[in-house]
């Protein structure tokens, strides 16, 4: 790659780890983080019957999104493009960010399989039967903490009066319910909170990213202010997530009811706690993630897959609980 591949937030974060770990990703870095895909990843997107999205309003708030299709609504015309043949669900807030021009992460993810890609780049050519997306960065992901369930679209009727949608700045007791019960999340973040192209001085490393996080179900603490508490496992060390909260810290959070369908999208401020008792008091757990809710938005009945029985991830029997 001929610019960066760690933004200033992603170097601080491997930094802060240790400066074996800052020196090993400056070397292996270029040679993972492509900006292009190979092959295997152009046919594992053109399979799947969901992705997920990363994208950010014009307030500068990061929205995790999912788009649902008959598996072959991805396409990839060459190494460096998708094609995606969807519409945002409706009441996703992916409906208002999608743009040309606008910096998008996706990640492409078959829980059964427990394999995962990622491809962040900018929004091309928007039209009523989809967008393309043009490529920043491509590199995979290892198969840790996803449970194995797997998902299969289903072509159901849209209610004539659209969904319902439960908007709230606090957490509903049905928002609270689901968290606690959830074993999976995904998490967008963004370098800048403007969600255009990147900036000069992060190169391609720059822009909206979207990732997954798993766990023992309950692995999401819920307290009574709306605040989350989530452990941060060890994982590859590029720290997208990590390095993009270090330097700006709203997400945007996406949890998935895999029995009814239902989607709850959280608008989050985040702290990151790097160690401590807290941290020493959760097995497994490298560090936190601190998310205090400013928004939600719960949309029943919304996602148009059904979910096999779940197997959880045998990484994650070497990690603890809350008390």
């Amino acid at each position: 790659m001929s610019t960066a591949t760690f933004h200033e937030g992603e170097r601080a974060a491997q930094a802060r780890v240790g400066a074996a770990v800052r020196a090993r990703m400056a070397e292996i870095g270029p040679r993972v983080i492509r900006d292009f895909m190979p092959d295997q990843h152009r046919e594992f997107f053109e399979q799947l019957p969901f992705v997920v999205a990363g994208t950010v309003d014009a307030a500068g708030q990061p929205w995790a999104s999912v788009l649902a299709q008959p598996p072959g609504f991805i396409q990839s015309p060459d190494a460096r493009h998708l094609t995606l043949r969807a519409q945002p669900l409706s009441g996703d807030p992916l409906q208002g960010t999608l743009m040309d021009g606008a910096a998008i992460g996706l990640l492409g993810i078959e829980p059964h399989t427990r394999r995962r890609n990622r491809m962040n780049g900018i929004v091309r050519g928007v039209n009523a039967s989809g967008f393309a997306v043009e490529l920043s960065q491509s590199f995979g992901n290892c198969p840790k903490y996803i449970q194995a369930r797997e998902p299969v679209y289903v072509d159901r009727p849209s209610p004539a009066n659209g969904p319902v949608v439960h908007e709230s700045a606090q957490l509903s007791d049905a928002a609270r319910r689901m968290i606690e019960q959830a074993d999976t999340l995904f998490i967008a973040t963004a370098y800048a909170g403007n969600g255009r192209a990147n900036s000069e001085q992060a190169g391609r490393a720059g822009g909206a990213d979207v990732s997954h996080r798993g766990g023992k179900p309950g692995f999401v603490r819920v307290e009574a202010d709306s605040t989350l508490t989530v452990p941060d496992f060890v994982g590859n060390y590029f720290f997208n997530t990590l390095g993009n909260l270090v330097v700006n810290p709203r997400a945007g959070l996406l949890f998935i009811d895999f029995d009814t369908g239902d989607l709850l999208y959280l608008a989050v401020t985040a702290d990151i706690i790097w160690e401590g008792p807290e941290v020493d008091s959760f097995a497994g757990a490298q560090r936190l993630m601190r998310f205090k809710v400013q928004s939600m938005r719960l949309v029943e009945s919304s996602l148009p897959l059904r979910w096999g029985e779940a197997e959880l991830s045998p990484m994650l029997e070497a990690t603890g609980t809350w008390n």
